[in-house]
């Protein structure tokens, strides 16, 4: 018992002795923790460097743009071909997908040799070899009648410029073929494949191997964004945000990348970390200082790293007693499957014993211990700094998803980690101690260039489906030029409709006389009251207007709410409320006792008899107070004024906002004769020549017409470009029928419009994964202001995603490109909708003045116009195209429905004293 516990003490004391040897000659090869974050630091600058316009040339590790924008998302169904050449063997697969719910695929492939006179010889030979072997698996599977789709697993690196194109940027993995290089590698096959004129094959995607791993792991797992391939060769693939990208235009989405870290330490990134080991391996290649990374890495070269290692060893006297075998002194003797079978601990050292005998060595216990360790330190080295560098591409996705933690899925394939008995063990160790704030899932890729191939064709097979279904959606919201300009001239139709005495009275567009007769000359001064209603809130305001050099208008105003209860309830709660607020508001600044003129600010279509009497036509905007349409409002605030008893206020002025805003504008440009609203109502006021206005009497001077434009096709004459969607938003309303061009234009509507083409596209399985959520049921949900938000160009889709999440809409990547691309479609629309009808107004202008050539000011407010990234510059641009003889300035309102009123009342008041003198 004791000489067997004296032979186990040995045992272990040899060796211990063996491996502190080995630690210390390979002693630059152990790597620390802190030299592996350094590592991962280098890679992500490298990146960096690679997916920058300016540095991409210089860059070593290319980030190549592979056109593959979207995961499976398990609708993909078909019969898909693939092919596969890259490894030792090239092959070909059918792949059937079933849309099942259960994500269920079949696969069936043939191997094939690639004879050394194939991947040495010519580009031709080499395509006609891959064609050739094409048929004869359509041959085997009876595939030749039809017409199916291939995707190309081209394992080497490639620029591309479509998903179905590739330059060969060069060979690796000791291809060497002539003529292929810088030439696109799809129209070689494409060629190959035209000469068998009895197979009808639509190559769809070339795809890179890495990319083809991604793909097949991510149709099992969605979480899936990272490829990676251990084996031959090494590469890492994963989904990028496409405005890091520089080398493809558009920021929307993402985008697999193919890093090709092959050649990462290219430039002498490393060298500091490289042995004389490495060098010597690099010399003897077949492409000397390139993929320097792979060399370090890969089971093409491990194998030869241990054999150079203990052949210096071995020289040195430290093995085998000085004496090196032929095999010992052969290059690749030893490869990677020794390598793996000396590694498998639990058979002790019988593999390795076994293993060095084949190479004609005598090896005693010492040196199988000692070869043991050196191969053990070579294949962890390899994992280590495979870790290192996709750390560093776990901590880019990380940060570009600005996670504190995040959960994701790294899909794997390749001999070394499929077969070596150490390696994955290790690399997911060292992975998550480099990124402890990552969960990462390693999932292995089954056949994942073949499979992979297919998946990205039936990706990509899905999105032109997609992309057809969603053109078809949004095509009846693009407006020609020849339609805009049908509306134009439509809208001057009804504006003169609105104008005559006979027709006025059936007339959608009512151009409502304002009687505010003139525009500020800089003489108006005093103080002034304003009341503002025409949305949820109500303000009051003290406005104090001076006059001379020293012209100034100062405001101070406190905001009320409008309760729904109070909107949608009788007419005199709603003028009590609106008076309950005035008091409040006198108490607060200390003037109750004051009887200080007023201007009303009230944005709802009125007929007014004179400046200081306004009939309700009708409500907009979701009021719905009853006993007051067809009721003076003036009245019915004076009567509210007397039932509180408490304070007297003289109202000068009933005033639409529109008006207002055009006031406010013409207090600052003289030139300004055009207000304009484009907010949650759409509106437009300008001052007509008297002689126009055949509903008042006169002829001399101008005055404002309010047009109420907002009701423009409620007699039917734009149905031709109205929506489905637009009628659904119209029937679910409080006034279906009626304000049928604000409902297309204005802010109040268009969240609606976007809800409902979202459910459409959701029924459709285009968006939301076919799945109609609860929160997108709601009605008035959308609100316009998150169309401002999403449409914003310096949102990234992760904020945009965020946006929907926060209205409960779970959304992809994909989803969100979608929503966003909804949003702009809807918003446009409504931005040149409104820019054909002020296009109208303004050549009337133009006639009325007589002039060839018009300049003219708009006062413009509203928060569509303001805070809408695109709704201004698209809305001008359509102007300047309807109206070319029109030189239109856009002069933003401050405070129109504020100030404005104020300004009106004493624009009244001045030329009330003119008349009294």
């Amino acid at each position: 018992m004791f000489a067997v516990h004296l032979l186990a003490f040995h045992f272990t004391k040899l060796k211990e002795d063996q491996i502190k040897k080995v630690d210390r000659y390979l002693y630059h090869m152990r790597l620390s923790d802190d030299v592996l974050l350094d590592v991962m630091a280098r890679f992500q600058a490298e990146m960096v460097k690679g997916l920058g316009r300016d540095t991409n040339p210089t860059a070593t590790v290319k980030m190549l743009p592979s056109f593959v924008r979207s995961l499976p998302d398990g609708s993909e169904k078909g019969d898909f071909l693939a092919v596969d050449l890259g490894g030792s063997q090239f092959r070909a697969h059918q792949v059937k997908v079933f849309d099942d719910g259960k994500q269920s695929s079949q696969l069936e492939s043939k191997f094939y040799p690639t004879p050394k006179e194939v991947i040495q010889g010519n580009g031709a030979e080499l395509f006609d070899y891959v064609a050739d072997c094409l048929l004869d698996f359509m041959e085997t599977k009876n595939l030749k009648h039809k017409k199916l789709p291939l995707g190309f697993t081209f394992s080497f690196p490639c620029k591309q410029a479509k998903l179905e194109e590739g330059v060969l940027l060069a060979w690796t993995k000791h291809f060497k073929v002539r003529g292929v290089q810088d030439t696109d590698v799809v129209s070689s096959l494409r060629k190959a494949l035209s000469k068998h004129k009895d197979i009808d094959v639509d190559v769809l995607a070339l795809v890179n191997d890495t990319v083809g791993t991604m793909m097949t792991c991510g149709y099992d797992d969605q979480r899936c964004e990272v490829g990676l391939i251990i084996g031959t060769g090494t590469n890492a693939c994963y989904m990028e945000e496409m405005r890091h990208i520089d080398l493809v235009e558009g920021d929307e989405g993402r985008m697999c990348i193919n890093t090709e870290w092959g050649a990462f330490g290219d430039d002498g990134a490393l060298d500091d970390l490289r042995t004389e080991f490495d060098r010597e391996l690099d010399l003897g290649s077949l492409n000397p200082g390139k993929q320097l990374f792979e060399k370090m890495i890969s089971s093409l070269y491990l194998g030869e790293l241990v054999r150079l290692i203990l052949l210096k060893m071995t020289k040195e006297g430290l093995l085998f007693n000085g004496k090196a075998s032929t095999a010992l002194l052969t290059k690749g003797k030893i490869e990677m499957k020794h390598v793996s079978a000396m590694e498998k601990y639990k058979e002790g050292l019988s593999n390795t014993k076994e293993i060095l005998t084949e190479l004609n060595l005598i090896p005693s216990e010492e040196d199988c211990i000692a070869v043991q360790h050196v191969c053990t330190i070579v294949s962890f080295r390899s994992a280590n700094l495979c870790a290192a560098a996709l750390a560093g591409i776990l901590t880019r996705l990380r940060e570009n998803k600005k996670l504190l933690r995040m959960r994701t899925t790294v899909g794997i394939d390749g001999g070394l980690y499929k077969t070596h008995p150490q390696y994955a063990k290790r690399l997911h160790k060292v992975v998550r101690r480099l990124v402890p704030n990552c969960d990462v899932r390693f999932l292995l890729s089954v056949s994942g260039s073949g499979k992979g191939a297919a998946m990205v064709t039936a990706v990509a097979y899905r999105l032109a489906a997609q992309r057809k279904q969603i053109d078809a959606t949004l095509a009846p919201f693009l407006l020609s030029l020849e339609t805009l300009r049908e509306v134009k001239n439509k809208m001057r139709t009804e504006l003169e409709y609105g104008l005559k005495r006979e027709t006025q009275a059936s007339a959608t567009v009512k151009m409502l006389p304002t009687y505010v007769c003139g525009t500020p000359d800089g003489t108006e001064k005093g103080k002034f009251l304003a009341l503002d209603l025409g949305g949820t809130n109500f303000r009051v305001l003290l406005v104090k207007i001076r006059s001379g050099r020293r012209r100034s208008v100062q405001m101070y105003n406190k905001i009320f709410a409008i309760p729904l209860e109070i909107m949608q309830g009788t007419g005199e709660e709603l003028f009590d409320h609106i008076v309950q607020c005035i008091a409040e508001f006198l108490e607060y600044m200390g003037i109750k006792g004051a009887r200080l003129p007023l201007g009303f600010t009230f944005s709802f279509p009125c007929r007014q008899a004179s400046i200081d009497k306004g009939t309700l036509v009708g409500w907009t905007k979701g009021f719905k107070a009853t006993d007051c349409e067809g009721e003076d409002v003036v009245d019915m605030l004076r009567e509210a004024i007397r039932r509180r008893n408490e304070f007297d206020l003289d109202i000068v002025a009933v005033v639409n906002d529109t008006v207002g805003t055009m006031m406010t504008c013409g207090y600052e440009d003289p030139n300004c004769e055009i207000g304009l609203i484009a907010g949650t109502g759409s509106n437009v006021c300008y001052m007509e020549d008297m002689k126009n206005i055949e509903i008042v009497e006169g002829n001399e001077g101008k005055m404002c017409i309010n047009t109420e434009w907002g009701a423009f096709g409620d007699n039917g004459c734009i149905d031709n470009i109205r929506t489905k969607y637009d009628k659904e938003v119209d029937e679910g309303s409080l006034n279906p029928g009626k304000q049928r061009y604000e409902k297309m234009t204005s802010g109040m509507y268009l969240g609606e419009i976007v809800r409902q083409i979202l459910i459409d596209l959701t029924k459709q399985g285009l968006l939301f994964r076919g799945q109609i959520l609860e929160s997108l049921r709601k009605r008035g949900i959308f609100e316009t202001k998150f169309l401002s938000q999403i449409e914003s160009d310096r949102l990234a889709l992760l904020q945009v995603r965020r946006i929907l999440q926060q209205l409960g809409l779970d959304s992809t990547c994909e989803d969100s490109i979608i929503v966003k691309e909804v949003c702009g479609a809807v918003s446009k629309r409504a931005a040149q909708l409104c820019g054909a009808g002020l296009a109208a107004v303004v050549e009337k202008k133009r006639e009325n003045q007589g002039v060839e050539h018009l300049q003219i000011t708009v006062g413009v407010d509203g928060t569509l116009y303001k805070l809408h990234p695109h709704f201004s510059r698209v809305l001008q641009e359509t102007v300047k195209k309807l109206a070319p003889q029109c030189d239109v300035t856009f002069m933003l309102s401050e405070d129109g429905s504020g100030k404005g009123a104020a300004l009106i009342t004493a624009v009244a008041k001045r030329l009330h004293n003119i008349g009294q003198k």
